[in-house]
């Protein structure tokens, strides 16, 4: 991945800050991206503000952040090889207490967020015949749990899922690979977000009896970027979550 460029969204904390760092320290060029440009540009500084990193603030739910991510990545770099679509909102809530702006903002960001960016890179990779998009999505899409009521968010990750496998199916022929990432439950600032004050708590729910950190998901995104036949899959980053429990 040296020298090869990559977009990555939801980049200034959490999973995205880990897999822009992973990417930046083996010499890939990063273009990161975040809504917060604040937060963004304090994880630009903590990374030594790299020379082969840049950043850009934008709401990827509208059409125009994506394109604008293109053309710095063109302009910057010269090539767009891996696109990760990191950038999510994710929270339970009751399926009857659920109104019309949860599933707007889930959708909006989730779903439109991880198509129009999508939609802007794969003309530059089709032009290239080659590229990699990896999306993230969550295990809870095929392992449901009675006791984190989330259909609202679960939805529009379930939709990725399956854009996935289209994707793949209609670009393979022009050597871009679509692939998704599944994690289980990841240390993150997440858990604080959503009222999990300890993750560890939740160990249980993986057969390796311990929950994951960022680093795991960063690792599995660097093999999916490198990999030359891998495309449409699903690949569970979750301690053996979907196969059964550690209780």
């Amino acid at each position: 991945m040296k020298n090869k460029t990559v977009i990555i969204t939801g980049a200034s904390s959490g999973i995205g800050k880990e897999i822009a760092k992973y990417f930046i320290e083996r010499e890939s060029n990063v273009v990161m991206n975040s809504s917060n440009e604040e937060n963004l540009r304090r994880a630009y500084k903590e990374f030594g503000s790299p020379s082969n990193a840049l950043y850009l603030a934008g709401d990827i739910s509208k059409l125009d952040t994506g394109q604008k991510l293109v053309a710095l990545a063109l302009e910057k770099f010269n090539s767009i090889d891996v696109l990760i679509n990191n950038a999510g909102v994710f929270a339970p809530k009751p399926f009857l207490e659920v109104e019309e702006k949860d599933l707007d903002l889930y959708w909006s960001v989730n779903l439109k967020g991880t198509y129009f960016t999508s939609q802007a890179v794969i003309p530059q990779m089709i032009k290239q015949q080659n590229g990699s998009i990896i999306n993230i999505g969550t295990v809870l899409v095929e392992h449901a749990i009675d006791g984190f009521p989330a259909t609202a968010a679960l939805t529009s990750k379930g939709a990725i899922h399956s854009l996935t496998r289209q994707l793949a199916a209609e670009f393979g022929k022009s050597n871009i690979k679509v692939n998704t990432i599944a994690p289980g439950i990841i240390r993150s600032p997440l858990q604080g977000k959503i009222g999990i004050e300890n993750a560890d708590s939740l160990a249980g729910l993986h057969l390796l009896n311990r929950i994951g950190e960022a680093t795991d998901i960063a690792e599995a995104a660097y093999y999916l970027a490198t990999s030359n036949f891998i495309t449409g899959e699903t690949i569970n980053i979750a301690g053996g979550h979907t196969v059964g429990h550690a209780i």
